[in-house]
């Protein structure tokens, strides 16, 4: 009766060559929802900047007569008039996306025209002073600040008034 005997050292091996592999497929699952979750950050925090940058830039030539917050369908709506002008720049909240509808201020906006700016629930448009408005979103709070016109007007220089 010969028996052959086996080496537990083949069991060694395979069980650790098995925890390397088993490690290795760990650190690559990780790492990759690691690495999802701080791009999808890094694409919110960009949407944040674009909108709160689009809303400022909107408002940045405009005067403080020119900007005038009202009501429309139940929420607020931003108007920036153009100056010497009938058109403005309407901004409000339509089906949870925040919109903008370019046209004739006499006319009321048709939503189902209006270009997407971008996706929100939240719309808040408070006037905080003469020439500061406060827009809250769902991507946070950005504070407005618009010119005056007596600020663009030039200034006499002749002291003569003539």
């Amino acid at each position: 009766m010969n028996r052959e005997k086996t080496s537990p050292l083949g069991y060694y091996t395979i069980g650790i060559a098995a925890l390397f592999l088993l490690g290795f497929l760990l650190l690559i699952i990780f790492g990759a929802q690691v690495y999802r979750d701080a791009v999808t950050g890094q694409n919110q925090n960009d949407q944040t900047r674009a909108l709160r940058s689009y809303l400022v830039t909107c408002t940045r030539t405009a005067s403080a007569e020119d900007v005038e917050v009202t009501d429309f369908a139940g929420s607020e709506m931003l108007v920036i008039r153009e100056s010497g002008t009938d058109y403005g720049l309407r901004i409000f909240l339509h089906d949870g996306q925040l919109v903008e509808h370019y046209g004739l201020l006499d006319q009321e906006p048709d939503p189902e025209y209006a270009t997407r700016i971008a996706r929100t629930d939240l719309f808040d448009v408070e006037k905080i002073s003469r020439n500061t408005f406060s827009v809250t979103t769902d991507s946070g709070r950005a504070l407005l600040h618009v010119g005056s016109a007596a600020a663009d007007e030039p200034a006499d220089e002749g002291g003569d008034g003539r």
